[in-house]
């Protein structure tokens, strides 16, 4: 697939005609004669070629008067692969959407947090999506709100205010123009759950994915590095707490066959658009593994393993700044090591909150927490001590931002201008917090050994030339490496 697939009209009509299900979120189809906008693997007949037009998101057919369709629900398809593979103005703008940035801080917050005017925003928005920001903002409120109806008994009132909507009134006329359909009316045809939530701020949802999907390194390595307290796995599922916009939350991850079943219990529901969205995140739903595992089998070293385990993702994370100083923790120790360092801060300097279901305990510490702390307490080596000060600092005054509308290849400068930082800190945290799917990780330990037992070239240079036919997807080729070795993360737990 490529980027402006929905301007490709015979492509497009194979897709809906086959109802392939890779395609869901790539594009939407409009069928002129009913007004309705479908995903492309809907299970209805598809309309004739001439009754199809296409469009490159929902808010672009909501834009030009189609109302969704209500046996495949567009609005639930996996978001578009473009957004977490590319680092430019538009996959930037998108990802701070889908962080609920324009619910928050409006258009002009959008366009501060990106250093561009309003104007330069939306004129690209327009060319690429068919839709400004606060139209793309709009159909993701729309969606949270069919979300909310659907799964809680929450009065309409409380729903529209969670979804981010400024009045019941607009709430109300935007569920009726999407869905057409009153909020009411949507909640009586919802299918009735036996084992709805009971407790407060608890809701139950279906997390879609591109298939294939391979459970095991995804789950596997955030299980094994879960830090106690933030962290745990727990009958089946991984949980884990949640630093949010308006409040806190604990998220209960667990793999099916065909979607993630997510459990969140939220502080403040109008934390569920920026919840879900990270934990899409941290989890790699919005892959196109099919592009990904294509490229990757054209190396002869690299198919078997493909074949073998198809849909790695890569495992990344809900808190950036989590992420990179937990790296730093990390450097040049054991992955217990590393866990148990973690665990002292969160234990010493986390926020505590009640988990009335399992053992979580804390939120992880903010970078403000860290900056305060006394170095002489961290029993870490004294360069580690200044390169984990140093980021603190730095992201608690923000002079170092790691958030999902950072430029990659600038972030990265930064993140190596700092004292401690080499190069494999810098490529992880690239992979795992920033969403490089083509970060690389040649010095690694793991990546060289399975080098070396594969024939491939084991020193950095080497590896690193010939890893240039697997761009730009090289960090889920680390994901297929690190995979021939029995270490824990590569496993689901017992």
């Amino acid at each position: 697939m490529q980027k402006g697939m929905h301007t490709d009209t015979e492509g497009c009509v194979r897709a809906v005609q086959s109802k392939d299900a890779r395609f869901d979120g790539w594009f939407f189809t409009a069928v002129l004669t009913t007004r309705i906008y479908c995903r492309p693997s809907c299970p209805v007949v598809p309309p004739k070629p001439e009754n199809m037009t296409f469009y490159p998101s929902a808010a672009a057919c909501q834009q030009a008067g189609f109302r969704a369709c209500k046996r495949c629900r567009p609005d639930t398809s996996p978001g578009s692969p473009e957004w977490n593979q590319r680092a430019d103005l538009v996959a930037r703008t998108m990802r701070l959407i889908a962080d609920g940035i324009v619910d928050r801080e409006g258009v002009p917050g959008l366009a501060s947090r990106l250093g561009y005017s309003t104007r330069q925003i939306e004129r690209q928005l327009l060319a690429e999506l068919g839709a400004g920001p606060l139209a793309l903002a709009r159909a993701q409120r729309a969606q949270t709100a069919r979300l909310l109806i659907e799964t809680t008994p929450l009065p309409m009132a409380e729903i529209a205010f969670a979804a981010g909507f400024s009045s019941i009134r607009t709430f109300n006329d935007t569920v009726r123009e999407v869905f057409a359909l009153s909020p009411s009316e949507l909640r009586t045809r919802a299918p009735k759950k036996g084992n709805a939530a009971s407790t407060p701020g608890a809701l139950t949802l279906r997390l879609p994915f591109r298939a294939p999907l391979n459970p095991d390194n995804l789950f596997g390595h955030l299980a094994a590095t879960a830090v106690p307290g933030v962290e745990e796995w727990r009958d089946g599922a991984y949980r884990r707490t949640l630093r949010l916009p308006y409040g806190h939350g604990i998220v209960t991850l667990t793999p099916n066959p065909d979607h993630i079943a997510c459990r969140l219990t939220l502080s403040d529901l109008r934390d569920l658009t920026v919840a879900i969205s990270r934990c899409r995140r941290m989890l790699d739903l919005d892959a196109d593994p099919v592009a990904i595992d294509d490229q990757l089998r054209t190396d002869p070293v690299l198919a078997p393993l493909v074949d073998k385990a198809p849909g790695r993702r890569v495992p990344r994370t809900v808190d950036e700044a989590e992420f990179a100083v937990r790296a730093v923790l990390g450097q040049q120790v054991s992955t217990a090591a590393a866990r148990t360092h973690a665990a002292r801060l969160v234990t010493a300097h986390g926020e505590p909150l009640d988990d009335t279901e399992g053992g979580l305990t804390h939120l992880f510490p903010s970078p403000e927490a860290l900056a305060a702390l006394d170095p002489d307490s961290l029993a870490m080596p004294r360069t580690r001590r200044a390169t984990f000060t140093t980021l603190v600092a730095q992201l608690a005054d923000g002079s170092l931002n790691l958030g999902v509308e950072g430029d990659w290849a600038e972030t990265r400068a930064r993140l190596l201008a700092l004292p401690g930082f080499g190069p494999w800190t810098v490529d992880v945290i690239a992979m795992r917090a920033l969403g490089d799917p083509d970060a690389f990780l040649p010095t690694d330990l793991g990546i060289r050994k399975a080098a070396q037992e594969l024939g491939l070239p084991s020193t950095p240079a080497a590896l690193t030339a010939r890893a240039a036919a697997w761009r730009p997807w090289r960090a889920y080729a680390v994901q297929y490496l690190w995979a021939t070795d029995s270490h824990p993360i590569n496993f689901l737990p017992v």
